[in-house]
């Protein structure tokens, strides 16, 4: 049977050159007959002659999802049209769409930076009217069953839910040759300070690099701010002010940077995500601080030549604090969908237990973010490399912004992606030796605050 393509758009400025970007059509195969049975849906065809139109980014999670699209179409009698697109295109894309209060898509990702936006301004469809609902969710589909810190974002300040997680990132750190740190004496570096040793002990070794990143700063960066004492904002989300310029933050911007600047690939501050993970992936480079998903396939990825040698471990603790970066991405719905029930159905399914243990068991696939498939002994099983149990570090980090104080906080209020950009702008001044942290970061909080005055944010 024959699918629907993802549509990788093009970027562009009106609402209507963005919904008809790039549109192209995804030949699904159908999965065969050796898959798990399908989470039951009603034998009659409720939703036929319904083409459902959803939209996201690309990630492999659809790409493995596109597999099993066929079966659902099958089932329930409906069409889905999943239309796929770059990271920043999508977020332009829906962010216009859902403001405008167009009703083109049924379900959309709800993007980690752009959720509070979304939530707060009333743009998507309260989800607990679905999950409450016995005739549309039954009781095994289990919604406390998804991770409580991948659920936080998509939460109102009543508690109302907005999204289900599909994807969870949890910061950890990647080495690849712990064979040249043992012939050093070095141990896995557990502190800041630790991590600049390694580094420096390591650059330069067999042509090794220390350490690797990648250009998306505003997601590196908050954990070492953080981990000196410092934040984005001064108390997100009650209190937005930006703290850009604070002592904590000029150390680490100035620790950071002097890190890529000493110990990274010449070239590192345009490095996409693909290259600094195949920079790990070829121990061109020792250590590599991101998600799970782009640091685990040191040691499951068929192509990964350092199995052997590598380890995935917690990132390094601050002086202050250990705050690992956290986020989730999810699905949810806009408000102004034309079809929410047949959406709702759609979402339900491809997040339900079965379809989220069939991508582990069958593709490997290992940032889920339900906690029951996560400690399920196949998970485990998948998960655990070396004697290193990735599926409980994995859950470690990610559950961590829900215990205590949730320092992801800053990463989830609307005014984020306006702060996140001047820090961005601000770090590679700093990086590429054009201003001293202390200029550079007194300059980003000037511009900050103004940005965020000019966008109608009061301070």
């Amino acid at each position: 049977m024959t699918g629907k393509k993802a549509m990788i758009a093009a970027s562009g400025v009106s609402r209507r050159n963005l919904l008809q970007s790039g549109a192209a059509t995804l030949g699904i195969a159908t999965f065969g007959a050796a898959a798990l049975p399908m989470p039951a849906i009603a034998q009659a065809k409720p939703f036929a002659g319904v083409t459902l139109h959803g939209a996201s980014f690309q990630h492999r999670f659809f790409t493995l999802l596109a597999n099993y699209i066929p079966e659902f179409e099958q089932q329930t009698g409906m069409k889905v049209d999943l239309q796929l697109s770059a990271f920043p295109v999508y977020n332009q894309q829906a962010n216009l769409e859902l403001s405008s209060g167009g009703s083109a898509f049924d379900f959309v990702n709800v993007t980690f930076i752009l959720a509070a936006r979304w939530v707060a301004a009333g743009l998507l469809a309260n989800l607990d009217e679905f999950t409450g609902d016995a005739n549309l969710t039954p009781a095994e589909w289990k919604p406390k069953d998804f991770v409580e810190g991948a659920q936080v974002p998509y939460r109102d300040a009543k508690g109302a839910t907005y999204g289900y997680s599909w994807e969870g990132g949890a910061m950890v750190m990647g080495v690849s040759r712990m064979d040249l740190m043992e012939k050093k004496g070095l141990k896995i570096p557990k502190t800041f300070a630790e991590l600049r040793e390694v580094c420096a002990e390591i650059n330069g070794t067999d042509s090794v690099n220390g350490i690797v990143s990648f250009q998306l700063h505003h997601w590196c960066l908050p954990p070492y701010i953080q981990g000196f004492g410092g934040n984005i904002f001064k108390n997100p989300p009650s209190d937005i002010m930006p703290t850009l310029n604070s002592p904590e933050a000029i150390q680490a911007i100035e620790y950071y940077a002097n890190l890529l600047k000493s110990y990274a690939p010449r070239g590192v501050l345009t490095y996409t995500e693909d290259q600094a993970r195949q920079s790990l992936l070829t121990g061109r480079s020792n250590i590599f601080i991101h998600s799970s998903s782009w640091v685990t396939p040191t040691l499951l990825s068929d192509e990964s030549k350092v199995k052997a040698t590598a380890r995935v471990v917690r990132m390094p603790a601050g002086p202050v604090h250990d705050f690992p970066a956290s986020n989730s991405q999810g699905l949810g719905i806009p408000k102004n969908a034309k079809n929410k029930k047949a959406a709702w159905e759609f979402i339900k399914w491809a997040l339900s237990p079965e379809i989220s243990m069939r991508l582990v068991r069958e593709h490997g696939h290992s940032s889920i973010c339900r906690r029951s498939v996560i400690d399920s002994e196949a998970y485990r099983k998948l998960n655990t490399v070396n004697g290193q149990d990735l599926g409980a570090l994995y859950l470690e980090v990610l559950e961590l912004p829900a215990k205590g104080e949730n320092y992801m906080a800053y990463r989830t209020v609307k005014e984020f992606p306006i702060v996140g950009d001047v820090l961005n702008k601000a770090f590679e001044q700093v990086a590429s030796g054009q201003l001293p942290a202390r200029d550079a970061m007194n300059a980003a909080q000037e511009q900050a605050v103004a940005n965020l005055r000019r966008a109608g944010t009061a301070l």
